[in-house]
């Protein structure tokens, strides 16, 4: 009965934990109202069309939209981050298994003998054709062993503690590796499909600088103009010529990246030209405090800082000695008849107690690292929710700057094509010199070449927007922390 008590306060003993309990400290900065470059500005897009679902469906693009689904299939970079969040959660069953006893079992047979004896023998069994004397004994042996690391101090709890944090962490990072791929396909499709664009732009404008260099021939062949002229409209056509060819290049390694985030190779990927989205939507922010709640990268630094703290318990118990139960029952005999039998039997079972008396300042040390490492991971969530504030506020006033931006170079655009126009017409009818003519149409070019771009600033600055945002995710998506019981912390 003493034994059984003495068992029983060990195991009332092993619900204490030592280390702080972990409380998330506040960010940097406390998020404002709203972000400033919302103000002024409302999107036309209601805000909770990016919360559910794929987030990339708000562009409206087919295309897209399977090239999307892929990424979660193929791509190879997430699926390392699985395998990294797999192998973090096995870690923390691993820890578990530290809560319990573990049994081993030995089994053995041994035959011992004596040979070339002459006289005298324990066992004489035969006698060789020398006339030499030799004995034989058989000796079986079986039995079972209990060892249990009782966890008085919490050390392993704080570890279980520590890496299921860190698992969820794992779990953070795994929802940014996604969402960042799916961001980098977005961005890289909509660039393809500008330069789609830009491609039919190029083919557009060799056909009318074709049409341009006819009529400056026709004009020197007349006499009514210097071949400088034709010489002028022939450059501007080869001019043409040249970018779209170099168009090919961009598109090229646009499908390339395309390729490798949907975890094919380059070579197995086509995708024929198409249009970029008519539309680009503008997207609500909400507000910055919701921001927290919204990026796997901020969660992922949150959780590596619970993992931090906790393993500032682990450190601390290491101060307190190591109880452990040990017991282990043997069985030897001489046959296995006899084998299992209680007379052929050694236990032994009982507590066993170890403690490091003098260590030159190593656990002081480990404590001292283990606060450094959690500042340090206080310190980058910190600068986490800082960068994501400002990626946010970057997109913001890019949303709201290239809205405004396009519609001035649509403009610009318009007039440019007009002075193009008018100045063909009047070179024909002879008041104007062909300079004026390749003035208005190199410009009228730069002008659709900066419409583009802006274009497709526009839709890469909603795709960051989105990115920065979370997409669609949220805290609540991360797995639950590893239950570990019942504990009474101190």
């Amino acid at each position: 009965m003493r034994r059984l008590a003495a068992l029983l306060c060990l195991a009332l003993l092993s619900g204490c934990l030592v280390g702080p309990d972990y409380q998330r400290p506040p960010p940097a900065a406390p998020p404002t109202p709203e972000f400033k470059e919302t103000m002024g500005f409302r999107p036309a897009m209601p805000n909770d069309t990016v919360d559910r679902g794929p987030w990339w469906q708000i562009y409206g693009d087919p295309t897209l939209d399977g090239l999307a689904a892929q990424v979660d299939i193929s791509n190879q970079t997430l699926k390392a981050s699985e395998a990294a969040y797999r192998q973090a959660r096995a870690l923390v069953r691993q820890d578990q298994s530290g809560l319990y006893p573990s049994i081993t079992g030995t089994a053995g047979a041994q035959q011992t003998g004596t040979g070339a004896l002459r006289g005298g023998g324990t066992a004489v069994v035969s006698t060789n054709q020398n006339g030499n004397i030799t004995s034989t004994a058989s000796q079986y042996s079986g039995g079972f062993a209990l060892a249990w690391e009782i966890d008085v101090w919490g050390s392993i709890r704080r570890t279980i503690e520590s890496d299921s944090a860190a698992a969820q962490a794992s779990a953070g990072d795994l929802a940014a590796a996604r969402l960042s791929a799916q961001a980098d396909l977005a961005i890289n499709y909509f660039s393809l499909r500008i330069s789609d664009q830009r491609t039919r732009l190029y083919q557009a404008t060799v056909a009318a600088y074709a049409r341009s260099l006819t009529i400056a021939r026709n004009q020197v062949d007349a006499g009514i103009a210097s071949r400088v002229d034709l010489a002028q409209a022939q450059t501007l056509y080869e001019q043409a010529r040249s970018l779209l060819v170099a168009e090919g290049i961009a598109r090229a390694q646009y499908e390339h990246a395309i390729a490798v985030l949907i975890g094919k190779a380059p070579s197995e990927f086509n995708l024929e030209p198409g249009t970029a989205p008519e539309r680009v939507p503008t997207v609500d922010a909400g507000v910055p405090s919701a921001l927290l709640e919204r990026r796997p990268d901020i969660a992922a630094a949150e959780r590596l800082m619970a993992s931090a703290n906790a393993r500032i318990g682990v450190a601390q118990a290491a101060y307190y000695p190591n109880i452990s139960l040990g017991g282990a029952i043997t069985f030897l005999s001489g046959g296995l008849g006899t084998l299992l039998q209680l007379g052929s039997s050694v236990w032994s079972l009982g507590p066993q107690l170890a403690a490091t008396l003098i260590d030159g300042g190593a656990r002081a040390a480990q404590v001292e690292g283990a606060r450094a490492g959690y500042d340090n991971t206080v310190a980058t969530y910190r600068q986490t929710v800082l960068t994501a504030f400002q990626q946010v506020e970057d997109a913001l006033a890019q949303q709201r700057i290239l809205v405004q931006q396009e519609q001035i170079q649509r403009a610009a655009v318009a007039s440019a094509r007009e002075a193009e126009r008018l100045s063909l017409n009047q070179y024909l009818i002879g008041t104007v010199p062909y300079t004026t003519v390749v003035q208005t149409q190199t410009s009228a070019l730069s002008a659709e070449q900066t419409l583009l771009n802006i274009r497709q600033s526009r839709l890469i600055a909603s795709a960051n927007l989105v990115k920065a945002l979370g997409g669609g995710w949220r805290d609540a998506d991360l797995p639950p922390p590893t239950p570990i019981g019942g504990l009474t912390k101190r």
